[in-house]
Formats: C-alpha cells, structure tokens, sequence
C-alpha cells in the first residue's frame, strides 16, 4: 500500500516535466488596447450624454497610452466633452494637447478656434497668430481666426498659401476641402 502511494506521488510530481511546453496559459496586458477599450467606451457614454463617466474613460484611456498619434484623439474628445458641457477652460489644454501630439489632423485647430470663441479670446488670439510665424501650421490657425472673426476672404488667402506652400502633407486635403467650403459660403 505504502508502495503505491509512494509510486504515485512520484508519478504526479513528475507529470509537469512531461507536459507540453507552451500549455500554459498566459496573457499579456496591452496598455494600448486597453487605452483604445476605454476610449470607445467614452464615445458610448457621449452617446448616452453621460459625460461624467466619459471624461473618466478618456482619462484613463490617456494615462494608459501617453505621448502618441492615438493619445491625440483621446485629448480631442476630452475636450469635445468639455466644451459640450460648457467648461471651454479645461477643452483649451485638451484641444493644445491634441495637436501637440499629433499636428497634422485639421479638426484639431478647428476645435481648438472655437474654444477660443468660446472663451472670448479669438480676437486677442488672431492678433498673437498675426505676428507668431514658428512653424507652417501657425497660418492653419491664423486662417482659421480669421473666418471666426469674419474675414473670410483672408481666411480663404492664408490657408491657400498654406496649401500652395505645403502640398504634400497629410492636413493639406483637408484644408483644401475647407477652402472650398469657404469659397461656396462667399458666393
């Protein structure tokens, strides 16, 4: 009897080292995933008009996944959110965030120019973006203060000079899009 137990034990402490390599089951943790699993719960709760829970998921969705393209777009609808419930202080990080990250999407600088209607600063902003000349993309936001502040036809010139300046980059279809948007609004 002893023997049996004895031959058994043996037998279940070797059984282990006989099995597979690889049959244990593991899983990884992607913190990028897990940012893009939040962030599409956020728009769900947008959706839902619950903007509280949200802001939390866009939260945790930029805390999982900083400092890259898609981190850019988790900043940009925070701040959508926000300007939605009426808190255009906290969407101006948000929207400057968004394009810091990631300069070549075009609703970026447009959302950002509406914060700054909403908070009353688009005329102080169009006289800074007048004289600031630092990169190509100062132009998109000068253009686009100025249709805000209702010079359509400088808006339509600024941003064809940056169109004509800068054919080959990724926000140029998009601005020409929207020069043409503008040109149909004058006629």
């Amino acid at each position: 009897m002893k023997k049996t137990i004895v031959l058994l034990m043996f037998f279940l402490m070797g059984l282990p080292v006989l099995a597979a390599p690889g049959t244990v089951v593991s899983y990884t943790i992607d913190p990028e995933k897990n940012a893009y699993a939040h962030n599409n719960m956020g728009l769900i709760y947008v959706e839902e008009k619950d903007y509280y829970a949200a802001i939390q998921e866009f939260k945790i969705a930029i805390s999982l996944n900083p400092k890259t393209q898609a981190t850019a777009i988790y900043f940009n609808n925070l701040g959508k959110v926000y300007m939605t419930i009426g808190y255009p202080n906290l969407a101006l990080d948000c929207f400057k965030n968004a394009i810091t990250q990631y300069s070549l999407n075009f609703e970026f600088y447009k959302n950002l120019v509406e914060c700054y209607k909403a908070l009353g600063q688009a005329s102080e902003q169009l006289e800074i973006y007048k004289t600031k000349n630092d990169t190509p993309y100062d132009k998109v936001m000068l253009g686009l203060l100025y249709e805000q502040s209702g010079d359509i036809r400088k808006a339509i010139f600024v941003l064809d000079e940056f169109a004509m300046a800068e054919p080959n980059l990724m926000i140029t279809p998009a601005i020409k899009l929207y020069i043409q948007e503008l040109v149909d609004k004058i006629m």
